[in-house]
């Protein structure tokens, strides 16, 4: 008897809430049964479907946050790392933490690789800088000999003597002709002025 005054009581509740699943919109009930996208490209297919253009570039920015592998045409994934600028193999749509493991020391190992390249290239470039700079001073040392002028070797005159210039050779009336005429007539001045001195007598 207990058993039948507790069902009772139970009754309503039973149909109040047996309403209450009634009233519950048929979207709220369909989600329930809605398979959640298993990668990108299924994510992306479902974001094509949406209502607005609006609509659909934020289902797509989802996907992208959900999602960083891509399907290969022969099975399996494949990331790409822009900062390395490569792709790797990767089982699933996302990198396991093993496979994000291998990612991370690919990128170290390519930071090391981009330094000691920088470093060849800027070795290279002041070595470049260096030889253009000893060709330039050598260019310039040569130039600097090219100007200076080399000395005229001036004519060997002997002693005493005055060369004379050759007849035609010289312009008359000038200091290079008329100066070896000159130059005699002094000589033979000097030695009118200038009498031989006498020899001594010789003792008997």
């Amino acid at each position: 008897m207990s058993d039948v005054v507790a069902s009772r009581r139970a009754a309503p509740f039973l149909v109040a809430a047996a309403g209450l699943f009634l009233l519950t919109p048929s979207h709220a009930h369909a989600q329930w049964w809605k398979r959640a996208p298993v990668d990108f490209e299924e994510c992306a297919d479902a974001a094509e479907k949406s209502a607005s253009k609006a609509e659909k570039t934020s289902a797509l920015a989802d996907c992208n946050a959900k999602f960083a592998g891509r399907r290969k045409a022969g099975g399996g994934y494949t990331y790409y790392d822009f900062l390395q600028d490569r792709t790797f193999d990767i089982a699933g749509p996302n990198p396991t933490p093993d496979e994000q493991k291998k990612i991370d020391e690919s990128y170290t190992a390519y930071l090391a690789n981009q330094r000691r390249s920088n470093e060849a290239a800027q070795a290279t470039a002041r070595q470049q800088q260096e030889q253009q700079a000893q060709q330039l001073q050598q260019v310039a040392l040569r130039t600097e000999v090219e100007r200076v002028p080399v000395p005229v070797e001036r004519p060997k005159v002997q002693q005493g003597v005055v060369a004379r210039p050759k007849s035609g050779s010289c312009a008359k009336g000038s200091f290079s002709c008329e100066w070896p005429r000159l130059s005699e007539g002094l000589n033979d001045l000097k030695k009118l002025f200038s009498p031989t001195p006498s020899k001594p007598a010789k003792k008997g």
